[in-house]
């Protein structure tokens, strides 16, 4: 079992910065796959980044590409989003998950076992 705690979400302005962390406990994080979803009001979850387990290898979805970085810390078990030139579409409930495998949207919950519940990150115009 592997428990997700996100934070860093908070109220900025367009163009400005976030640093979200989803920091694990439990089993060895260092073996899990970790993506960052998110989820506007009215809108279905979507998949922002995912990393490997040793950070070599990542994936953007192409609305954030150039603007968020995925990273992550074994020795902390914490992941990280840096989240720069935020724009208002950004705004959602922030999630991360981990698996075994990669995500996957052919399966429920994009084959992630394991969620956190959430960081609230809204952007102003």
């Amino acid at each position: 079992q592997v428990e997700l705690v996100e934070s860093g979400g908070g109220l900025v302005q367009a163009g400005g910065s976030l640093r979200l962390s989803c920091a694990a406990s439990g089993r060895p994080f260092s073996s899990y796959f970790v993506a960052w979803f998110r989820q506007a009001p009215g809108k279905e979850r979507e998949i922002v980044a995912n990393i490997n387990w040793s950070g070599s290898s990542t994936y953007y979805a192409d609305s954030v590409k150039g603007r968020f970085t995925i990273s992550r810390d074994n020795a902390k078990n914490t992941v990280y989003l840096q989240m720069n030139s935020l724009k208002p579409e950004d705004t959602a409930v922030y999630y991360c998950a981990a698996d075994g495998f990669p995500f996957c949207s052919d399966y429920p919950n994009y084959g992630m076992d394991y969620w956190g519940k959430g960081t609230l990150v809204t952007i102003s115009s």
